[in-house]
């Protein structure tokens, strides 16, 4: 595959939300196994409808810098989206890559894409955010690859019924 990184396109949106919704089905397991179904059925009643809903508002946010990377074809096999925030910080909200070609370095270069723009605009500090179950390894062995400093946050969760 020759990987190619540009900015979305309208007529990208929805092998976004396809390509995103294959990429993380095996996360939201993880999520589920680690959680129990008690929470995760209240934090993610359907989460493939949330999730379709989630990126693509942040696919066609006026907000938002997306970039996907393409196969030989021209079509979408992943994509990172940044966020600006306050104080000269971004953060990369999310980040995808299909199944198809998971483990071929797209999600390095995509990260690596987001954090050259932020450079490039005088963004001082970035941030991302993952999860710290089994189903998220490869996403902190991309951010921390890429140099980002991880802080251990504690969440906790208890179902009051």
């Amino acid at each position: 595959m020759g990987s190619r990184i540009r900015a979305i396109e309208p007529r990208d949106v929805a092998a976004v939300v396809a390509l995103s919704l294959r990429a993380w089905a095996p996360i939201f397991e993880s999520m589920l196994t680690v959680m129990g179904n008690r929470v995760f059925a209240r934090l993610y009643p359907d989460w493939r409808v949330a999730q379709d809903a989630a990126v693509r508002e942040v696919c066609t946010s006026d907000t938002m810098r997306v970039w996907v990377g393409v196969d030989d074809d021209d079509r979408p096999v992943g994509f990172v989206a940044v966020a600006k925030q306050d104080a000269g910080a971004a953060a990369i909200d999310m980040l995808a890559v299909d199944p198809s070609v998971q483990r071929t370095g797209l999600g390095a270069a995509l990260t690596a894409h987001a954090i050259d723009w932020m450079r490039d605009h005088h963004i001082t500090l970035a941030i991302v955010e993952t999860g710290g179950d089994p189903g998220h390894a490869a996403a902190r062995r991309t951010y921390e690859a890429a140099g980002f400093t991880k802080m251990p946050i504690a969440r906790y969760f208890k179902v009051l019924e």
